[in-house]
């Protein structure tokens, strides 16, 4: 894939030697260095492939691995060099430092201990508990509007060209002529914004203002969610919303666990099992809680939503009680408690907590096609200084001449228009009201106005995955045992096996089934085989059924109120009452499986689950270790003792990769894994081993001794878990579908077919994610697909990164641990060979990450991008891309109501971008350059004007004539332009591949530009010259032929430029005509009316407008004729 990109080693020897001393010297006061044999071999190593690293590269890499002292040394020898050369500039730049510092100091974010019930106890201030989206306050409001409109040129010289009109030497006409266009275009700006602003407002004063209730020494308080304070007992209720970070203290569940929903935060739909911390959940009644004096430590606020370490302490027993504190204890803010009702202790508030630190402040974003008006903007005004300095050198600098050169400059400003930003402004206005209006993509809300044409200039595309690509709904598809497969058909077979395997367990001579009675006596070895077959599926069903972390919720009855601490009992255990809760919607589609074919899960705790048989008998079983799913083991494992034999098994389940080697050897698992891949279905493979009771102590023991350890925790632990992962018996391998969103695949296919690159950004697993790259053809089925393996070192993301280079044409995938490595050291080298891949999926991506991804595509490209989710963790990637699309859907509206535009499925974006992206672009672009036609034509004849006349600096058309033309004579056919189409929509849609000729800009560039200042030079010179050929006597017939041609050849322009004709464009060709022809009468300060109603001035004016006209015709004709535009033929 990068073959040809040039590479140079890493380091040379010396620079080697210097970062093996420094790197073993950085491991802390207790660590071993290692041997400099070993470290020199692991370094030459790294330069058999070598990656491409400039020399300065390689010293800031060096820079950013550890403090040099050898760095530190060469910047003392700098000093007094810098002392004697540029003192004073290090002064003042200190200085600037010292005032910046002090104008954005950030509070620096610290460990802290949180008594319970005591916000006074905290040793610090911390920030209030609100939410704040609002761009501006009531002061920074004007100026920040203000700031962001004349930060552009375009209308900054349109102040100071207006400023300039209340001096009486420099005034050339009337100041409504230029303030009422300018005004008009701030009052709009400013009315917008402002309505944008109080929207924000409101949203977040709704949010700040929910009430919530706080444990008091007097009993339960309500306080707003702006007045919670770090320390504050909160009490939570069922489908509230947790208004701070917090530590899980108490539940009414009595497991002393519920669950919570997490999408508005990692955008994962699944609900998350969070335990109590067990010293408080054990308390008689909720008032104990201010009888005990504890404190929890929490560490400093962190990015990361996916772990947490702090202690519980409570000093007053004896001996004072300790407890870890983890992730599974924590309950982050914006998310929302599902089962039961929580309490906890604020330790996290406002800014500080997860949810905020994971969103990005949302930038003012401007549109490709605005930049690039700007830049002919800047063109023009270069222009109009050379067109001015040549005048007042030509008039030879008499006089005041610096004056002259002013007013030649206000006489000349048309050259740049002050109806540019109007038009594009209202063309922008008319093309979202476009969007909104489309039949074939209901739903569809334009929340951003100012950049529809990005939509029509995209080349990378970043997807979500959960609830944007997928339905999130997960349904059992196959189950495969080695010998024999079931699929959606055969589920029936499964479910006779299991009722057969099952009625034999109370008495296994009391089969009496007359079903299987008879082929007992004719085919004595047909019973041994079906038996078989029935045992295996049974074992195969068991073993799904209680391997997972699934626990099933029953509803409280109608009209029972639950004020009880626990609401258990007022519960309704029938099976139409329960639902299925768990981490992971496969998890649950398994349980929900098991459930159809006879085994039911019917309750569960930490120390116990219950299942029910086809026959209504309940097995129960001990729970006795729980080895939870991580991204590093790939898999997840039970260790249960069954209490009416007490036989002691470890199950476990997992990803292929991680369970072939654990699993006895087989000679089917690796291929029925990968046909079930190739059908898009997420796989995994099922195993057990019975356990003897000394096998369990024993390794219960070593498990204990693990956990306890200080050092090198986790290593332990997962040591003495691989000692049970030995010779397991595999059971069955089963396939589970996630749906996808309807035409999701098509749609990619058209995305793909446009030459927009898709990313797909997902915080989800490893294995699923790819899954559902394949499934939608996000990857197709002819590429490979390179798996970044997990690095966490600067060697192991060196050599990673070189064998995916070796890799052709195939898509990669990377965690978001991996990615923070490598961009770390090598974010050059990964963004410039992962460009080159034709689909690149992240997962396990925060919030953060994926809008840092988003930046460095801006940044390496400089191409345009676009981010669509559904998810609260998407606003961040939304915010960061050029054009951001939210969609509507299960995980709320936080995405959609933070995008640019909001739809309501996946499927859309073809629509929106082939179509709408197209037509928008096109539009502006030509409504862009012929605004500045009609300034250049009217400047070029102002100049022929002036030139004629011996350099004088005096206008040739004053007052209405100016405002009219640039208003009532002309602006309607010119606005028309928004409604002209190149091609249909249907033609857009069929060939995406058209698309491939926006993002390269054609439509409005240097060369367009200079096309249409060529046209104008040409038909400005022609109409003035021509006017003043033929005028006989007096200069006011100059002004009545030359304005006259000029509004025709304006109208026929038009009408030249349009390729789609609509009954509104030509309904505005008349009306601007009629409206001309009836204000003649009224214009007697202006034109001779007797002339104008003579023969001789029509037919001068009709000569003077064929001949600027018709050779554009004729050239437009052959044009057409001798090299068509590609869309051309496709019409045809």
């Amino acid at each position: 894939m990068a073959d040809q990109i040039p590479l140079r080693p890493v380091r040379s020897a010396a620079n080697r030697k210097r970062a093996a001393y420094y790197s073993a010297a950085g491991r802390g006061p207790g660590a071993e260095r290692p041997s400099r044999s070993l470290l020199e071999d692991e370094y030459a190593r790294l330069d058999e492939m070598p990656l491409m690293m400039s020399e300065e590269g390689c010293e800031n890499d060096e820079g950013d691995y550890h403090t040099l002292p050898r760095a530190r040394a060469a910047r003392r020898g700098r000093r007094p060099e810098r002392a004697l050369c540029g003192g004073w500039q290090s002064l003042c730049a200190s200085c600037c430092d010292w005032l910046i510092n002090v104008c954005q100091r950030k509070r620096e974010l610290r460990a802290r201990t949180v008594w319970l019930g005591h916000p006074e106890k905290c040793e610090e201030k911390h920030p209030r508990n609100i939410i704040k989206n609002q761009k501006y306050n009531v002061f920074t409001f004007i100026p920040g509007v203000l700031y962001e409109q004349f930060k552009f040129f375009l209308n900054l010289y349109f102040l100071v060209v207006s400023c300039s009109q209340f001096v009486p030497a420099l005034k050339i006409g009337y100041l409504y002529t230029y303030w009422a266009p300018l005004g008009f275009v701030l009052a709009v700006t400013i009315t917008r914004e402002a309505i944008d602003e109080f929207r924000r407002f409101q949203r977040d004063k709704e949010v700040n203002s929910q009430l919530y209730s706080k444990l008091t020494v007097r009993g339960k308080v309500q306080v707003k969610s702006s007045d919670i304070q770090v320390g504050d007992l909160i009490v939570v209720e069922k489908n509230q919303r947790i208004p701070s970070d917090m530590v899980f203290l108490r539940t009414s569940e009595k497991a002393g666990s519920c669950f919570i929903r997490t999408d508005q935060l990692d955008g994962e739909t699944d609900w998350k099992l969070k335990v109590a911390v067990s010293c408080t959940q054990r308390l008689p009644a909720l008032g104990d809680l201010f009888s005990i004096s504890a404190y929890v430590h929490a560490q400093k606020p962190q990015l990361d939503i996916h772990s947490f370490e702090g202690t519980f302490t409570r000093d007053d027993s004896d001996p004072p009680v300790h407890e870890s504190l983890s992730i599974e204890n924590t309950l982050w803010a914006s998310t929302v408690v599902a089962s039961g009702t929580v309490i906890g202790v604020v330790i996290y508030t406002g800014k500080e907590t997860r949810s905020v630190l994971n969103t990005s402040n949302p930038n003012n974003k401007v549109g490709l096609l605005d930049l690039e008006l700007n830049q002919l903007t800047k063109a023009l005004f270069l222009a109009l200084v050379a067109l001015s300095v040549v005048m007042v050198t030509l008039q030879g600098f008499v006089g005041p001449w610096y004056r002259n050169l002013f007013r030649f400059l206000l006489l000349f400003s048309y050259i740049i228009p002050i109806s540019l930003r109007v038009n594009l402004d209202m063309g922008k206005a008319a093309y979202g009201w476009m969007v909104m209006r489309d039949e074939n993509i209901p739903g569809t809300v334009v929340r951003t106005s100012t950049i529809p044409e990005e939509l029509g200039r995209l080349v990378y595309l970043l997807t979500d995955k959960t609830g944007t690509l997928t339905r999130n709904e997960m349904v059992f598809k196959r189950l495969h045992l080695g010998t024999v497969s079931y699929g959606t058909d055969t589920m029936d077979e499964i479910q006779g096996h299991v009722r057969a395997s099952c009625l034999q367990l109370p008495s296994p001579t009391g089969g009496n089934s007359t079903s299987s009675t008879p082929p007992r006596k004719a085919q004595p070895s047909a019973p041994k085989v079906r038996k078989s077959v029935s045992s295996r599926v049974h074992e195969a069903v068991k073993a799904i059924a209680l391997c997972h972390n699934v626990t099933p919720v029953y509803e409280s009855r109608a009209g029972v109120t639950a004020e009880t601490e626990y609401a258990e009992a007022d519960r309704d255990f029938t099976d139409e009452n329960r639902t299925y809760q768990a981490s992971s919607p496969d998890e649950v589609a398994l349980v929900q499986w098991t459930e159809s074919v006879g085994l039911t899960l019917v309750s569960r705790d930490l120390t116990s689950m219950q299942l029910r048989t086809p026959g209504g008998q309940v097995l129960t079983y001990s729970l006795l270790q729980t080895f939870p799913f991580t991204s590093e083991s790939k898999r997840m494992g039970v260790v249960v003792r069954d209490e009416s034999t007490a036989e002691i098994t470890f199950y476990m389940k997992g990803a292929d990769v991680a369970m072939s080697t654990i699993v006895q050897y087989n000679d089917w698992l690796e291929e029925e894994c990968g046909n079930m891949a190739r059908e898009g279905l997420r796989t995994l493979v099922v195993a057990k081993r019975v356990l003897t009771e000394e096998q369990y102590q024993d390794f219960e023991s070593r498990y204990t001794q693990a956990k306890l350890s200080v050092h090198d925790r986790t290593l332990k632990v997962a040591a003495v878990v691989e000692s049970l992962e030995r010779e397991m018996q595999l059971l069955c391998v089963t396939g589970v579908e996630d749906r996808l969103q309807a035409d999701v695949r098509p749609t990619l296919e058209m995305l793909r077919n446009a030459g927009i690159k898709i990313w797909m950004l997902t915080g989800d697993k490893l294995e699923t994610a790819t899954c559902i790259a394949k499934s939608s053809h996000l990857v197709s089925r002819t590429q490979d697909t390179h798996i970044f393996r997990p690095v966490s070192s600067r060697g192991e993301a060196h050599l990673e990164l070189n064998a995916f280079r070796r890799k052709q044409d195939c898509a990669l995938v990377l965690s978001g641990d991996s990615l923070e490595v490598c961009l770390r050291y090598y974010e050059h080298e990964l963004m410039e060979l992962a460009c080159q891949c034709p689909a690149v999926v992240c997962c396990r991506c925060s919030p953060t990450q994926k809008a840092r991804i988003v930046k460095l595509l801006q940044t390496h490209t400089h191409k345009r991008t676009c981010a669509i989710g559904d998810g609260g963790n998407d606003v961040s990637m939304i915010q960061a891309a050029d054009c951001g699309i939210g969609i509507e859907g299960k995980e709320g509206k936080a995405a959609s109501l933070a995008a640019d535009f909001s739809i309501t499925q996946f499927a859309h974006v073809g629509r929106l971008l082939m179509v709408h992206g197209r037509r928008s672009y096109k539009r502006s672009a030509a409504l862009g350059q012929f605004v500045m036609h009609r300034g250049l034509l009217i400047s070029t004849m102002q100049a022929v004007f002036s030139s004629v006349f011996y350099f004088a600096s005096v206008p040739l058309y004053q007052g209405f004539l100016m405002v009219g033309y640039a208003t009532v004579y002309t602006m309607f056919p010119v606005f028309s332009l928004v409604l002209d189409q190149d091609v249909k929509p249907e033609v857009a849609m069929l060939y995406p591949e058209l698309y491939k000729d926006l993002t390269k800009g054609r439509s409005l560039s240097f060369k367009t530009f200079l096309v249409w200042v060529l046209i104008s030079v040409y038909q400005g010179g022609i109409l003035m010259y021509g006017a003043l050929v033929l005028f006989e006597s007096e200069f006011v017939h100059v002004v009545a032929i030359s304005f006259t041609a000029l509004i025709l050849t304006e109208l026929l322009m038009v009408a030249l430029t349009i390729r789609t004709w609509h009954w509104l464009m030509v309904l505005a060709e008349f009306l601007s005509l009629g409206c001309y022809v009836a204000s003649l009468a009224f214009l007697n300060e202006y034109f001779d009316v007797a002339f104008i109603t003579t023969v001789t001035f029509v037919w001068k004016v009709s000569a003077v407008t064929v001949l600027s006209c018709l050779p554009l015709y004729v050239v437009k004709y052959l044009k057409r004729k001798l090299s068509p535009p590609s869309y051309s033929k496709l019409m045809s």
